[in-house]
């Protein structure tokens, strides 16, 4: 990503983000929350533009399929058979 680019983002979100604690009626603790997930969510996401922190690797959840986890759940009930007799 150019920096030009980068930077338009940043001065866009910033401006967004001054409409709303400027125009936009809340409490000072909604504000506050509000305006800490979005510098949040910008570091990360600058930090992912960098390649300092790859968001992919760190969400990737495996499916392990269908029929393991059957053999899982029939393997634990076997247990629980074992166990009572």
């Amino acid at each position: 990503m150019p920096l030009v680019q980068l930077v338009v983002v940043l001065i866009v979100v910033g401006v967004l983000l001054g409409i709303v604690n400027r125009y936009i009626p809340m409490a000072g603790s909604i504000k506050s929350i509000l305006n800490a997930v979005v510098v949040i969510v910008v570091v990360l996401w600058l930090l992912n533009v960098f390649g300092i922190f790859n968001s992919r690797s760190m969400l990737h959840v495996q499916y392990t399929g269908e029929n393991q986890s059957r053999s899982a759940a029939n393997l634990s009930r076997s247990v629980t058979d074992n166990q009572r007799s």
